[in-house]
This record gives C-alpha cells, sequence and structure tokens, in this order.
C-alpha cells in the first residue's frame, strides 16, 4: 500500500465513520434534550435541532488516524521515508520520523478529547463565558507541557536565503502559542453560525492545507487534516440547510483546536514556519471576522464574549437579503479562494526555498 492510499483511506475512513454515526448522536442529543432552540433573535433556523454533532465528526477523525497510524507504524517507509541512500541511516531517521509523528498524533488526539470534553460540557449545561475561556486556557497549557509550544518564524530572504529562522526565546514562545490556540479555537467557533458552514469550511481548508503539507513534505501534518476534512465531509449532509444537527461547541472547538495544532507540530523549522503562516490565509475569513467583532463589542462598551448579530455570514443574511444556503456558498467560494492563494504562495515559497538553498 502506497502512500497515497493511506491517505485515502484515512479520508475515507473518516467520512463514513462520521457518517454512520452522525445519526447516532443525533438520536442522543435528542433523547437528552440537547436541543438548540429557535428563540434566539440570532438563529436562522426554525425547528428545534441537536447540537452536539462534533462528537461523531471526533469519532470519523479519531478512528481514522488510530487506524491508517496502526498500518503506518508497521511500515513507517510508507509516510515516513529519509531522503539518504544509507540503508542503516535511512531506517534510523524512519525511526526517528516514526517516533516524532506518534508522540505528536498521540498528544493531538488528546488534547482533542480535552478541548471536546470542554464543548460537551458547554452545549450540555451551557457554560458561563468565563469558565469556558478558563477551561480553554487549561487544554492549551496541557498541550504546551506536552510540547506543541511554537519555537520561532522564518525570516523570508533574509542572507540571501529563502528563509532564516529566528528562534524564540520562551517568554515570546509560550505566551504566542497561548494566544494561537485561544485564538483559533473561539475564532472557529464564532464563524459556526449558519448551517453547514463550518463543516463546509473544514471540508475546503482542510484539502488545501493537505495539498501544502505534501509540498512540504510533512506527512504527520497531512495526515491530520485529510482525516479531519474526511471527517467534517461525512457530516455535511447532515449539517447542510436545512441542518438535521449541528456541530454545537463540541464541534467548533475541537476543529479551532485541531487546526491550532497542525500549525505546530512540523517536522523540521521550515514546516513550521510555513505551517504558521497557511491557516492565517486559508482561515483568514474566521480569523478576521473573529477579530472585527472583538474590536466592535469593545467600541460598543460590551463583553467580547456578548453574542451578535454583526458576523460576517449574519450580515449577508440580515442585510444584503441572502438566504442561508446563498450565503454558506459565497462563503464557501471565499475561503476556496483564500485556500487557492495560501496553495500558490506556498508553492513559491517552497520551490524559492530549492533554489536558493
Amino acid at each position: 500500500m502506497s502512500a497515497g492510499m493511506l491517505y485515502l483511506a484515512a479520508f475515507v475512513l473518516a467520512c463514513a465513520t462520521t457518517a454512520l454515526t452522525t445519526p447516532l448522536v443525533s438520536r442522543l442529543a435528542t433523547h437528552l434534550g440537547v436541543i438548540d432552540g429557535t428563540e434566539d433573535e440570532r438563529r436562522v433556523h426554525d425547528v428545534p435541532t441537536p447540537r452536539i454533532g462534533g462528537i461523531a465528526v471526533f469519532f470519523g477523525f479519531a478512528f481514522a488516524l488510530f487506524a491508517v497510524l496502526g498500518i503506518a507504524l508497521t511500515h513507517p517507509h510508507m509516510l515516513f521515508s529519509a531522503p539518504l541512500n544509507v540503508p542503516l541511516a535511512r531506517d534510523i531517521a524512519a525511526l526517528r520520523d516514526q517516533l516524532e509523528a506518534s508522540h505528536n498524533l498521540v498528544g493531538l488526539l488528546f488534547g482533542s478529547m480535552l478541548i471536546l470534553v470542554v464543548g460537551i460540557w458547554d452545549d450540555v449545561m451551557q457554560m458561563r463565558p468565563r469558565n469556558k475561556f478558563i477551561a480553554q486556557v487549561l487544554v492549551a497549557l496541557i498541550s504546551m507541557l506536552y510540547g506543541f509550544v511554537i519555537p520561532g518564524t522564518s525570516v523570508p530572504f533574509a542572507h540571501q536565503a529563502a528563509t532564516h529562522w529566528l528562534e524564540f526565546p520562551s517568554w515570546v514562545g509560550i505566551p504566542l502559542t497561548l494566544l494561537w490556540y485561544l485564538g483559533m479555537m473561539n475564532a472557529i467557533n464564532f464563524i459556526d453560525g449558519l448551517d453547514g458552514l463550518l463543516s463546509g469550511l473544514t471540508v475546503i481548508s482542510g484539502i488545501f492545507l493537505f495539498a501544502i503539507a505534501l509540498l512540504h513534505n510533512n506527512p504527520e501534518v497531512a495526515l491530520v487534516v485529510i482525516a479531519l476534512a474526511g471527517a467534517a465531509l461525512g457530516f455535511l449532509p447532515y449539517n447542510f440547510n436545512p441542518a438535521r444537527i449541528f456541530l454545537g461547541d463540541a464541534g467548533s472547538l475541537f476543529i479551532g483546536y485541531v487546526f491550532a495544532t497542525i500549525s505546530i507540530i512540523g517536522e523540521s523549522k521550515t514546516a513550521i514556519a510555513v505551517s504558521l503562516f497557511v491557516p492565517l490565509v486559508v482561515l483568514a475569513l474566521p480569523i478576521i471576522d473573529t477579530a472585527a467583532a472583538i474590536i466592535r463589542r469593545a467600541k460598543a462598551g460590551r463583553r467580547i464574549t456578548e453574542a451578535d448579530r454583526g458576523h460576517f455570514h449574519h450580515q449577508l443574511i440580515f442585510r444584503f437579503g441572502l438566504n442561508v444556503r446563498q450565503a454558506v456558498l459565497l462563503i464557501y467560494a471565499v475561503c476556496f479562494v483564500l485556500g487557492a492563494v495560501a496553495l500558490v504562495v506556498s508553492g513559491e515559497a517552497a520551490h524559492l526555498a530549492a533554489k536558493l538553498g
């Protein structure tokens, strides 16, 4: 089995598992009364809808990773091949990559499970914004203790080379990583306001991030994002307008956590620098929307956690008169363009690095 077949297997397994478990999760949510009502003026759905669909997405994602990782660990050359010609050196390099990838993926799955629990708690118990924020901080700190800390960044075109590595001291890297986790999780959470919006954006973003990870020879990131894209695709038919189930905070926080973490776990310093840049482009829409929401609420003297109708997706409906499907498809198109831009820029960076390095 080739590496390409492993990626395809991860995508299909994640998609199929999520598609099969989503109806079960929907019935569970209905039985437990975990339902999103229609009384809130920001809501755009007409009937009460279950809201813990993120559980199904997590199951599909985790099952695919465990299944494919089991194959990859017994045949490490499929994903973690080393570019050396000496057999012993190649085996040692492959083993090193295998162990590092296993460490990263185990940590990512554990952190994903923790933030999923936080999201489920909020969906079921309606946590206070302050408590939810504290829980997010704790999950981010646990991930950082595990080793997921931004070590530095690259300075383009420095010293006549494509990139020059700039190491961060711990007093910069640690708060920057915390900010990165909190910003990404909440940006993804804020954008989840229309039927099928976040699940579709996750599919589109995941596919572009997969292509970019392959371009920069980062197989573990490629595996994670293709599994996430597959899980989101399996959920999308149930979530597209009119939605039969919502992701809820369980899904949006989990997806935001995965996007934040894959931006840190590169197999090389260059890969890390590229990965940090790419989500900022691919996910520019939710990031900008979140920044605008914070500024808007601060100017109005309101808490930044206080919900309103000022988000981009709400404006498309309430101000410009689009229906839900039109607004979602338009945002899909914007995300696709941003993903294409990130792919082109990333490709040019890889080409320039190879040429000058």
